[in-house]
């Protein structure tokens, strides 16, 4: 970074300016059923009267952010405010219930100020490199790293793998409507124009995690009295407890940033996948398994990094070769064109000056987003003093409203009441949330890929061998679907035993 473009980025207007994102993307990302996607295009018209690096700099700053604060809905209502926020959700909410809110969102606000600034240092080493591997990925690739994904969250669902499985196949069910993308033919749309485009997962995360935990809660109202208020930690003593967990596992961390770059920067994989995997590695190498799901600092540390991390990672292909790598930086190509720069190979050469005040501006929006985040983190855990009899009919609400606001559409409020009952019924049953959550995000991703890939390769199956990363991917895949295989039968042995063990 040259001392021009480092001044530039340090000016006190542009600072002012990545300050202001900051507490916006904070306040958009807290609120339910509000995405960073979502603020970032309600903040394109603003872009207008601004610099273009003052511009990416707002941009960057709003999506770190948003990031980060969709924790604190997941944290203290259960309603992740991202999909890959769900792969940890279970295990930040359960640390809230038992009174650790505060020190649950420090370790996630420390974790992906981490992740931010390990990617930005890995996208300012390797991005021409990275974008590389990235442009070469195809649809044969981009379905296997989809197949890993879904196939990390039956490890880590938290249930047996048949449960897991039918939590997956839910969600895939939900993501199978709409139309038919081989033959263009309306899928389980009821004669309902709304669902031609399918169900959007924002509604559907929001019933399946918060409708149902609203109904759970008057459930649990019915069998008994709970306190008025929840006790929460001092936020001297939360910091410190913070700053300790992370500190434990750096390990965790170094894996989590790096691999969440990596899949961040490929096409169609973005955080979502990336946090998955890193949570169900740091489930596989950690030293407490068990607790992944029924309140890991681990588990949260390790997604909450891998999440923020693939924001950097997301960027590679969109500044080298114009190709965003999320919805995010799709919207961030439209300002810089707009701007009269055009994202390519070239852009290293003829606009350093840009791709420089990109990665400074990144350092700069995850160091002012701890301050930031703190001060969110202390005004939204007194949430938690709100009795749970008059905060469940507030979460309706708000679910409610999200969705409406995301979709447009009264057919999404019927979604959330809809799947919001199907996922209380699961949880009655002993069925986990979260793969079917993956499945509804991936399921899209997985048939179009599946269906572009078979008609390349003519109805042959091999063809998803044929290219060199396509066959990585898929030994790997399919080497874990034969470890979940043993693991199914290893659970039906000893249940087996079990009931042996009963009858006699």
């Amino acid at each position: 970074m040259t001392p021009d473009v480092f001044l530039t980025v340090l000016a006190p207007e542009n600072l002012a300016i990545i300050a202001i994102a900051t507490f916006y993307g904070c306040f958009v990302g807290a609120v339910p059923g509000l995405t960073a996607t979502m603020a970032v295009a309600l903040l394109v018209p603003f872009t207008f009267f601004l610099d273009p690096i003052p511009a990416i700099s707002a941009i960057v700053a709003t999506t770190t952010t948003a990031i980060f604060a969709g924790d604190i809905s997941g944290t203290l209502l259960r309603i992740p405010g991202t999909p890959a926020s769900a792969a940890y959700v279970d295990d930040a909410h359960r640390l809230s219930q038992e009174g650790h809110a505060r020190t649950s969102l420090f370790v996630s606000l420390f974790t992906a100020a981490v992740g931010g600034v390990v990617g930005v240092l890995i996208l300012m080493m390797i991005a021409p490199q990275l974008a590389r591997i990235a442009i070469s990925f195809s649809s044969f690739e981009t379905f296997w790293l989809a197949c890993l994904g879904l196939t990390c969250a039956i490890f880590v669902g938290g249930g047996t793998v048949p449960k897991s499985f039918a939590s997956l196949c839910i969600g895939l069910a939900v993501a199978s409507v709409g139309i038919d993308v081989a033959v263009g033919h309306p899928r389980y749309t009821f004669g309902v124009p709304d669902l031609l485009d399918g169900i959007s997962f924002i509604p559907a995360m929001i019933g399946i995690f918060a409708f149902s935990e609203v109904l759970r809660t008057v459930q649990n109202l019915e069998k008994r009295k709970e306190a008025v208020t929840e006790i929460t930690e001092k936020v001297g003593r939360a910091l410190a407890g913070a700053f300790r967990i992370v500190v434990r596992f750096p390990g965790t961390l170094a894996r989590s940033s790096v691999l969440g770059t990596l899949v961040g920067a490929l096409p169609g994989a973005g955080a979502d996948i990336a946090a998955w995997i890193s949570y169900a590695l740091a489930r596989r190498f950690s030293k407490n398994p068990e607790k992944f799901g029924k309140g890991s600092y681990e588990g949260v540390a390790a997604g909450g990094s891998s999440n923020n991390a693939a924001i950097g990672g997301a960027w590679t292909p969109a500044l080298v070769f114009g190709i965003p790598g999320d919805s995010v930086t799709a919207i961030a190509i439209g300002v810089l064109l707009l701007k009269g720069m055009t994202p390519g190979p070239r852009i290293f050469v003829d606009q350093p000056e840009l791709t420089s005040a990109l990665f400074g501006s990144f350092l700069v929006a995850n160091i002012i987003m701890v301050p930031v985040g703190i001060l969110a983190i202390l005004a939204s855990t007194y949430i938690l003093k709100v009795p749970r009899a008059v905060m469940a009919p507030v979460i309706l609400l708000f679910s409610l409203v999200g969705a409406f606001a995301i979709a447009g559409t009264v057919t999404a409020v019927w979604i959330v009441l809809a799947l919001g009952l199907v996922g209380y019924l699961m949880e009655q049953n002993g069925i986990p949330l979260a793969p079917a959550i993956l499945g509804i995000v991936l399921g899209k991703i997985i048939e179009d890929n599946f269906m572009i890939s078979m008609i390349k390769a003519q109805g042959d199956f091999m063809g998803f061998f044929d290219r060199q990363y396509s066959l990585v991917l898929g030994i790997l895949t399919l080497g874990l679907w034969g470890l979940l295989i043993l693991r199914t039968i290893r659970e039906m042995l000893r249940a087996g035993r079990k009931r042996k063990g009963v009858s006699r």
